[in-house]
């Protein structure tokens, strides 16, 4: 298996919990790859993430991992691109909403899909992590997203956005589900 952990927008390859995992996964001997994707607006959006997913060699034999925006996006592509993932793990994943402020309903609209439910034609094994106080996206989204997508749900009690802001740096939990 080789693994692809992404990141959410304005984000960082080496913010939250994304450094910690690719080095938990690396020391199973493990394939990561864990890109920068473009960040700020006229910068990111569904065509130069989607460029940079195109460069990787994304198969069956692939488990994504991606946090916020970049489970939609994930989802978008896949159909787009019509490629089969071994499985996907999303964390705090949510489709069609704007609300969080100017700036990230800017970038993040661009991802959204009409037609989410289509990744499982793509996927057949999705786990959804998300938390019950998360500042940035209402529980009620994250929801929905995930009971579109899923029955295997993980909720985080008093997770915030499950980033580094509210104390996840590890993340033990998520690691127990990739494995």
């Amino acid at each position: 298996m080789k693994y692809l952990i992404i990141h959410g927008s304005f984000g960082s390859k080496d913010g939250n919990w994304f450094p910690w995992l690719k080095e938990k996964l690396e020391e199973k001997s493990e394939e990561v790859i864990l890109p920068q994707m473009p960040i700020g607006i006229g910068k990111q959006n569904f065509v130069s993430w989607a460029a940079v997913l195109d460069e990787l060699n994304i198969d069956e034999q692939t488990i994504i991992i991606a946090h916020s925006i970049a489970p939609v996006f994930v989802c978008k592509y896949l159909v787009a691109r019509k490629r089969k993932v071994a499985k996907l793990i999303f964390v705090c994943g949510f489709n069609n909403y704007l609300g969080i402020n100017e700036e990230f309903d800017t970038v993040n609209q661009p991802m959204f899909t009409d037609n989410l439910a289509r990744i499982k034609e793509y996927c057949n094994d999705i786990t959804c992590l998300y938390s019950d106080n998360d500042p940035y996206v209402p529980l009620e989204v994250e929801k929905e997203f995930a009971d579109t997508l899923t029955k295997k749900q993980i909720i985080i009690h008093n997770g915030g956005h499950l980033n580094a802001e509210s104390g996840y740096t590890k993340f033990e939990e998520l690691l127990e589900n990739i494995c």
